[in-house]
């Protein structure tokens, strides 16, 4: 008994021993062909301009083709669901949000991914805050003039956003749970929507998104106050971050993007490609080129730096979203 254990024993062990340099060869030439990478949103979005500005980088960097294919769809599941099919090889890749990474995993009734395990986080490369804007007819100038005037008035104020559980309604919602003031949610179809509902004057306020929101700022048909990353934003230089305004240095309200490979991917691969993506990302040139579309380019951290955060993003707002008495509608 103990011979032929001893013989299987060492048939495994070389046998895997065969399959090791076969093993390494594949990561050693990786990449050898084309390389997809999925943005969970449609084409023109800020986070698909970003995609494509790196893709085209990372293509000279690899000498390998570098195709940006869009998956939009189900709030990022067709995306989800066609990088849990790809082989774990480094060859197709999704770009995520912290919509997908973050907070589905706790609305949904059932998700059919696992942010920690079904992923291998490659470079979070980008914030995308908000900006708070108010009805320009109101006396507000300020971030603690809003509070006051909102505490002055429980309930009889309202708020906009694109819809339930999304990242602005999550984003009041965590500004009146921080500060105590009770204002009531009306949800819209989308963003533009919501946005020109506060210029009109049917809403007092919203955290809306800079691209949809600059051009009535700048028109005066929206007051800006803050922005809710806890740095400023290139584009609008002049507005606080909310938490300064407020002296909550801790508050931060974000949307980001992660760039993404299965989980199972070697580990070679993903630090090849975060390397990769620190030298594209962190160029002088392309900082200013993310600033100008309205977004705040970050350090590349290390991937295990990348996936603490995530988590952490999980627990902050999948906890929210259980006080709010959203988990799993829907």
């Amino acid at each position: 008994m103990a011979l032929s254990l001893m013989r299987t024993l060492l048939v495994g062990g070389l046998a895997f021993a065969a399959l090791a340099p076969i093993s390494q060869a594949r990561t050693d030439d990786y990449p050898s062909r084309q390389i997809t990478i999925m943005p969970l949103l449609a084409a023109g979005t800020g986070l698909d301009i970003t995609v494509r500005l790196y893709a085209e980088q990372l293509s000279k960097r690899l000498g390998k083709p570098v195709v940006v294919e869009n998956k939009p769809g189900s709030a990022g599941l067709v995306g989800v669901a066609a990088l849990k099919a790809a082989p774990a090889d480094g060859y197709t890749l999704i770009v995520a949000t912290s919509a997908v990474m973050a907070i589905r995993p706790t609305l949904l009734k059932q998700a059919p991914y696992d942010p920690q395990k079904d992923f291998a986080p490659i470079a979070l490369y980008v914030k995308s805050p908000f900006i708070l804007v108010v009805d320009p007819k109101l006396p507000i100038h300020s971030v603690p003039e809003l509070i006051k005037y909102i505490k002055d008035r429980p309930g009889q104020l309202s708020y906009s956003s694109s819809g339930v559980g999304g990242a602005p309604q999550l984003s009041t919602e965590y500004m009146k749970q921080r500060f105590g003031v009770d204002i009531t949610h009306v949800p819209y179809r989308n963003s533009p929507q919501s946005i020109a509902d506060v210029a009109a004057g049917h809403v007092a306020m919203a955290f809306a998104e800079a691209g949809a929101s600059l051009p009535l700022i700048r028109d005066g048909r929206l007051r800006a106050l803050a922005v809710t990353s806890s740095t400023r934003l290139p584009t609008v230089p002049e507005l606080p971050p909310f938490g300064e305004a407020v002296g909550a240095p801790d508050f931060e309200a974000v949307s980001w993007h992660v760039l993404l490979a299965p989980g199972a991917t070697p580990a070679a691969i993903v630090a090849k490609l975060n390397s990769e993506m620190k030298r594209i990302m962190e160029a002088p040139d392309m900082r200013k080129k993310i600033a100008d579309i309205g977004l705040i380019p970050i350090d590349i951290a290390p991937t295990e730096d990348v996936r603490r955060y995530i988590a952490a993003e999980g627990e902050k707002w999948g906890a929210l979203v259980r006080s709010l008495g959203l988990q799993g509608s829907q």
